[in-house]
């Protein structure tokens, strides 16, 4: 697929729940290959984005197109990988080894008692190894960190090889001295392995040297570019969108978020 193409384009997207606006007039392309990550104040919407793009909520006004195809026409669901912000709240004893999470995301191909043959366990494999769990395959998923489960969640989206993965909130119950690393692995994801992301986060100064590109949601979509137009965008823009202070901190590579 050309690194140009879209693969997402969003349309005069408009949503609310009863009377309440969520979301407002909302246009967006997100082109293959591209790093997104998608920041804003609590209650600005970026959830629910997701859940329209995945077509879990149907808009009030506008069109989605998937890959080109508008998103009641799209049937190929296994381009798009989603990881939920529920994987965090994952049950720590249910009795499953990583191994088998991982190949419960190729339920849906392979079918629910049918057994997996050796193209799919390397798929398996694969897929656990791109996120840096190899050695944990036989361990009991209830037996890792938050960090480490989260991989695994990870991977079992990653299994069904998808072009776009989607990830809401994916640093939650990943402890700060690990965050960092995380988001190398996402970066490797996107980087060698030429999947685009999209990345719904708190962390605006963390994920501004990993991805490649910037929405800033509060409603409306105030800005959307390159991480470079970005971090050019003043604090008072920043702090207008988030409707309170926000000072972006720079520490050579290090960029973090300071809220006042």
């Amino acid at each position: 697929m050309e690194n140009n193409k879209s693969v997402i384009d969003i349309k005069h997207i408009s949503f609310r729940y009863d009377k309440e606006v969520v979301l407002e007039d909302i246009n967006l392309s997100i082109p293959s290959g591209a790093f997104l990550g998608i920041v804003g104040p609590n209650g600005s919407g970026k959830s629910t984005l997701l859940k329209l793009i995945l077509g879990l909520l149907k808009p009030k006004d506008g069109e989605i197109y998937l890959f080109g195809e508008s998103q009641q026409k799209f049937k190929d669901r296994d381009r798009i990988g989603y990881v939920s912000q529920k994987a965090n709240s994952f049950n720590s004893g249910f009795p499953a080894t990583v191994r088998e999470v991982v190949s419960s995301g190729l339920t849906k191909k392979v079918g629910m008692f049918k057994m997996i043959g050796k193209k799919h366990t390397d798929q398996i494999a694969k897929a656990i190894d791109s996120v840096g769990m190899s050695a944990f395959s036989n361990r009991n998923i209830g037996e890792l960190s938050g960090g480490q489960q989260q991989r695994v969640f990870i991977a079992r989206a990653l299994v069904s090889k998808p072009e776009v993965l989607i990830l809401d909130e994916p640093t939650v119950g990943v402890d700060s001295q690990n965050v960092q690393a995380f988001y190398e692995m996402l970066e490797h994801l996107n980087k060698d392995l030429g999947i685009t992301l999209l990345l719904v986060t708190h962390d605006i100064g963390t994920i501004s040297s990993k991805v490649t590109h910037v929405a800033c949601l509060n409603k409306q979509l105030h800005f959307h570019g390159n991480t470079e137009e970005f971090e050019n965008l003043r604090e008072s823009d920043l702090s207008g969108i988030y409707g309170h202070d926000v000072q972006l901190l720079h520490h050579d590579h290090d960029h973090s978020e300071v809220e006042r």
